[in-house]
């Protein structure tokens, strides 16, 4: 005896939803995107069938394709999520990583510029000093 499978249902509205969440969109702003009130955004994502034109105001809204939201699968996306996790890696061996963590105590550094300034500060209050001594010397020579 054969039985049949039955196709699964598109449901497109709980796919909408779905996307919306995943994206962090809230019904309200959807709803306001499009013009329309929150209350109808819930009625769509509960319908099983969206028309095509009410799908592609909702798909570049959301900023998906609607053949996105119709091919939309729990398990296409946790793929993605692992691929770009694990895959973003792929090929490191080949490169030369740097380790950008810090290998000195900032507050050392400031410290240090901090006495570099007040030696660079007391050579130039004695070069005034010195300049002013001149000065006096050349005018009581001149009385």
């Amino acid at each position: 005896m054969e039985t049949k499978t039955k196709p699964q249902p598109r449901h497109l509205g709980r796919k909408i939803g779905r996307i919306r969440e995943l994206l962090g969109v809230k019904q309200e702003v959807l709803a306001e995107k499009l013009g329309i009130s929150q209350q109808a955004i819930s009625k769509i994502e509960q319908s099983e069938h969206v028309e095509d034109a009410t799908l592609e105001k909702i798909a570049k809204a959301l900023g998906v394709s609607s053949e996105a939201i119709d091919n939309f699968t729990e398990e296409s996306v946790i793929n993605y999520i692992q691929y770009n996790q694990e895959g973003s890696n792929q090929g490191a061996a080949n490169v030369a990583v740097q380790n950008f963590n810090c290998t000195f105590n900032p507050i050392d550094k400031w410290l240090e510029a901090l006495d570099e300034n007040k030696k660079l500060y007391e050579a130039l209050l004695k070069s005034e000093r010195d300049k002013i001594a001149l000065l006096e010397k050349l005018l009581k020579e001149k009385n």
